[in-house]
């Protein structure tokens, strides 16, 4: 059963890009707390979009460049985030803050078609694609769960995915990776970045489209995410706090994503995207 699961854990952890690992650590410096400057937030329409105020200052990003939403219902999601800040900013709980932050920087300078590559990156690696051979407890949990959510992907976008017991994992198709980067690119460049990172929270494609076509909710998609580590939870136990605090984080960070895709997306992109599928 060990080698199969250090198996698992080596395939999951191939799938961060260097891109994504490099504007991660650019922004980790961020991630940190610091007193609150500010009394009151508030939002007004600027010539790149919509601006986020700190009293009479201007949010600005990491770069030094005026904050800018591009639409207002996110202006929204991220003055809230300021606002619901105390005594300390606790920058590492503004996930939609840091998104926006890394939208209008690029510190990694990729376009829209690299944003897509390294996305379709994640399918070869796909959490719900790999399987084990044993424990046969696992097996089974493997397939009822994961299954139905790879035969909805297959329906939804008339795909081949399939599963593989092989460290090497399944054969994707050349049309299937057609199919899913002409779907990917009917979004814009920030909501291909939301996108990505779901993808890098849930190590999975196929469980991040659920989750954006709202076929799973967040929740669901998470413990999809983590059925190796629920399933030895439920045998050994955990270690409540940590298990407890990953757990929240990581339907923090995914919730967060998701909304950041839907908030980002504009209406005509939307249309465009329905009349192609």
């Amino acid at each position: 059963m060990l080698p199969s699961l250090l198996a698992i854990t080596a395939r999951r952890l191939r799938v961060f890009p260097a891109a994504l690992c490099a504007q991660t650590r650019l922004y980790a410096a961020a991630a940190t707390e610091r007193k609150k400057f500010y009394e009151n937030v508030s939002i007004s329409h600027g010539e790149g979009g919509f601006e986020i105020n700190l009293d009479r200052r201007k949010l600005r990003t990491p770069q030094g460049k005026i904050f800018t939403a591009p639409s207002e219902a996110l202006a929204v999601a991220v003055a809230t985030e300021w606002d619901c800040q105390r005594d300390v900013i606790k920058f590492y709980t503004m996930h939609l803050t840091t998104l926006c932050n890394t939208a209008l920087d690029n510190p990694t300078l990729r376009n829209k078609e690299q944003l897509i590559t390294a996305a379709l990156k994640f399918l070869e690696t796909d959490t719900v694609c790999y399987r084990v051979e044993e424990p046969p407890g696992l097996v089974e949990l493997q397939r009822n769960e994961w299954d139905p959510v790879i035969e909805w992907a297959e329906k939804r976008y008339n795909v081949v995915i399939g599963s593989s017991t092989s460290i090497q994992g399944p054969i994707i198709p050349t049309e299937t990776k057609d199919v899913f980067s002409r779907h990917l690119a009917s979004y814009n460049s920030w909501g291909l970045l939301g996108i990505e990172f779901i993808i890098s929270q849930l190590k999975s494609l196929v469980l991040t489209m659920g989750l954006i076509d709202r076929h799973l909710p967040v929740e669901k998609a998470v413990l999809l995410s983590r059925l190796e580590e629920e399933y030895q939870i439920q045998r050994w136990g955990n270690v409540e706090w940590a298990h407890d605090y990953d757990l929240q984080e990581l339907r923090s960070r995914t919730a967060a994503g998701t909304l950041f895709v839907h908030l980002c997306s504009e209406s005509s992109t939307i249309k465009h995207k329905l009349l192609q599928d």
